[in-house]
């Protein structure tokens, strides 16, 4: 049985995935998981492979959620998104862009949705 926090974390990147895809990006992959790292979201659009990292918090407390994509997470991210360019060489041949997607209230019945574009490099 899921804990309250992965129920709202799934529920966040659900409406992240829902978000993107109404933004005209079309959805790869989910929750790709590697020995290095995790890939929330994978989507592809405009000749783009985004790689979208989903945050959410209940509080603005210590930077929000943005601020939480530590160095050291951004690095599990690359790494995780570099063994998936290996397995799918189709997707290797497009520019990657790392993005993170904020969700405000996943639970509440108007949650809102803050889209960060190139919030890191590589």
């Amino acid at each position: 049985m899921p804990t309250r926090r992965q129920q709202i974390g799934r529920r966040a990147e659900q409406l992240a995935a829902e978000f993107l895809a109404a933004q005209g990006l079309t959805i790869l992959a989910r929750n790709y998981r590697r020995r290095l790292g995790e890939l929330d979201i994978v989507a592809h659009g405009g000749g783009v492979l985004v790689i979208a990292e989903v945050r959410t918090r209940s509080s603005e407390a210590f930077g929000g959620a943005a601020a939480s994509v530590a160095r050291s997470k951004q690095r599990r991210i690359i790494r995780a998104a570099a063994q998936l360019l290996q397995r799918r060489r189709d997707l290797a041949q497009l520019p990657v862009r790392f993005d993170v997607l904020v969700v405000s209230g996943p639970e509440q019945p108007a949650p809102h949705i803050e889209w960060i574009r190139h919030a890191f490099e590589t």
